[in-house]
């Protein structure tokens, strides 16, 4: 049993925050940097996380300790309401009129792209068109797949993307034009599998490890595994699986 369990279970509200703020400030911090990058607006979402958390004499945590069964361990069940509470924060400050943001640093055409296809939730074909009218003659169409695809990568990536996925369902995004769009389906779905497949402890593991690069040890601590070797082994076991399907579909990491 957890010290922090005993201390809630023992009538001990504030020694049970205390040790568990102490044990699982590190991972609260971590999920939350998956979707923030300034440190101040960090340590606002931390402080609201934890206001949630201790809120009504803890009611989210003895929720979890005093449920009769458990679907997923304690601190993957912690980075799902993190992530929650993290989305829910950024949704009640700013909602959509944060996303707009996200396209200031974006080349004109890029912006427009973003402008038509990302907020607008217009086909491809039709955001060409309209791109083309507004400033004609505008870019080829290969030259707009280009930019698409460009604009997509950006977006996507890191925090911003993440939060992006959050706040607004993505698009579709295009195939790259020298692979076989069944072929690349196929992988996709492959790939979507074995995610799946992964347990919970799995997939926080590859992801603290790999997107956060936090030490495995760490790792090995929050999510109670026995020592950083179990978190390596976890880990290269997933990307291994990944990496044979990825080789046998002929794509490498340049083609990514």
């Amino acid at each position: 049993m957890d010290d922090w369990v005993a201390e809630l279970r023992g009538g001990s509200p504030n020694g049970a925050w205390d040790r568990f703020i102490h044990r699982y400030r590190r991972l609260i911090v971590a999920t939350i940097r998956h979707y923030v990058q300034d440190q101040d607006e960090v340590m606002d979402v931390f402080a609201v996380v934890c206001e949630a958390l201790r809120g009504d004499n803890l009611r989210r945590l003895r929720s979890y300790v005093d449920s009769p069964s458990h679907r997923a361990r304690f601190s993957t069940w912690l980075v799902t309401v993190v992530r929650h509470l993290t989305v829910d924060w950024f949704r009640h400050r700013d909602g959509r009129r944060r996303l707009p943001a996200m396209a200031k640093g974006l080349a004109p055409l890029r912006r427009s792209i973003f402008e038509h296809v990302f907020l607008a939730r217009r086909g491809h074909a039709e955001a060409y068109g309209l791109i083309c009218s507004h400033d004609p003659p505008g870019p080829t169409f290969r030259e707009f797949l280009v930019e698409l695809r460009e604009t997509y990568r950006i977006l996507v990536s890191g925090r911003q993307g993440r939060l992006l996925r959050e706040l607004l369902p993505l698009p579709p995004e295009p195939e790259p034009e020298a692979r076989n769009s069944a072929e690349m389906s196929e992988v996709r779905e492959r790939l979507n599998h074995i995610l799946a497949s992964l347990s919970p402890e799995d997939r926080v593991a590859l992801e603290l490890y790999v997107v956060d690069e936090l030490p495995a040890a760490d790792i090995a601590r929050v999510l109670g595994l026995p020592n950083a070797k179990t978190v390596y082994n976890r880990v290269y076991r997933s990307l291994d699986a990944m990496r044979l399907i990825l080789q046998r579909a002929g794509i490498s990491r340049d083609d990514l």
